[in-house]
């Protein structure tokens, strides 16, 4: 039987590898790029497999248009764009390819806190312009305002994978603590990498430097608003190299602006591309990223080949690289039993390997 898979990512072209892994197992691929829902309905129509990026969402409108459906497919760690309850209510597996740019995002959040705190791209441009010899009061000014980790309170909102790597570079630093908040995960757990776990406030309160590595939820939409940036110290940088939604980017600008807090560095927003004249394009101690701090040449091979290959598990029952609605194995399986359904043909996987 001939499986279709279509490939809808709105902001590139997909990597040869993952076609190339398609294709090399029998399976017909296709690519259109969409920037709407209705136009990912239209590409999908009879697809078995929908491979997608964060935008347009896939929305149960979309999922409900797409009977053939087995599988959502993310690139990358989060799946926020996708409608899980939908999917799993369906009988959809929602996959991503968790672990392949947790070296890079701890590097990037790390690289923005010194960035902002050493000042380098101001003391760059500030040197280009001739300012060393011309204008030393201007290079003085900087200097002045240099910034050391060491002997400050570094705090992580979210101890995953990611976040645990950040505390494992930014220990190196010499800081007097690093605290966490992250209600999912124990102090015995956070102990192996030397980390305090503490409540939301007590981040907020005590944190020189915070940064955000956690997922997009409905617990966390907007968790950083006006209020938790008015808690904040008023020295304290924020960094968040996660998703753009956990941030009230309103109270951010306000926060900024008013001095609430000094700096910040992002590399994510709530809608992607940032408009060219979004007015946090006009703050100065913003320092803002395009949505790149899990790429490497590294990280964009092997994502590209797990991309393809949980595309060619999902039809031929193999193990995923990583499935995020894990209850819809449950689904699947009633679904089996009533009879015909969009699983018919489809060899029952190894779930206990999935994960």
């Amino acid at each position: 039987m001939s499986y279709r898979v279509v490939i809808t990512v709105s902001n590139r072209p997909p990597n040869e590898i993952t076609l190339n892994v398609i294709r090399e197992a029998g399976f017909e691929v296709e690519y259109a790029k969409c920037l709407t829902e209705n136009e990912v309905i239209t590409a999908a129509k009879d697809a078995d497999v929908l491979l997608v990026g964060t935008v347009p969402h896939t929305t149960r409108m979309v999922l409900e248009a797409l009977p053939n459906l087995k599988m959502v497919g993310r690139s990358g760690v989060g799946v926020d764009s996708v409608d899980l309850d939908a999917a799993t209510e369906f009988g959809i597996c929602v996959t991503n390819t968790p672990g392949i740019n947790t070296s890079e995002v701890a590097d990037h959040a790390m690289a923005m806190l010194l960035s902002i705190t050493r000042k380098i791209p101001e003391q760059n441009a500030a040197l280009k312009n001739g300012a060393w010899s011309d204008r030393p009061d201007e290079v003085n000014r900087l200097q002045g305002q240099l910034r050391r980790i060491a002997g400050n309170t570094v705090g992580i909102f979210g101890l995953g994978n990611i976040g645990t790597a950040f505390a494992t570079r930014v220990r190196g630093f010499g800081p007097e603590k690093i605290i966490a908040y992250d209600p999912y995960v124990p102090q015995t757990t956070a102990d192996l990498f030397g980390v305090q776990l503490v409540d939301f406030d007590t981040l907020l309160a005590e944190s020189d430097f915070i940064t955000v590595h956690s997922p997009a939820t409905v617990e966390t939409n907007h968790i950083f608003n006006i209020d938790a940036f008015r808690k904040m110290k008023t020295s304290a940088v924020f960094i968040n190299c996660a998703r753009g939604p956990i941030v009230d980017e309103a109270g951010l600008q306000e926060a900024l602006q008013t001095g609430e807090i000094a700096a910040a560095g992002i590399d994510v927003t709530e809608v992607e591309p940032l408009d060219a004249e979004s007015p946090l394009l006009k703050i100065d101690n913003l320092t803002i990223s395009p949505h790149v701090a899990g790429a490497s040449e590294v990280s964009r091979v092997e994502g590209a080949r797990r991309w393809g290959e949980n595309a060619v598990n999902i039809l031929t029952g193999k193990p995923l690289h990583g499935l995020a609605n894990q209850e819809v194995l449950k689904r699947i399986a009633v679904l089996r039993s009533q009879g015909p359904s969009r699983w018919d043909g489809i060899p029952d996987p190894v779930t206990e390997a999935w994960s």
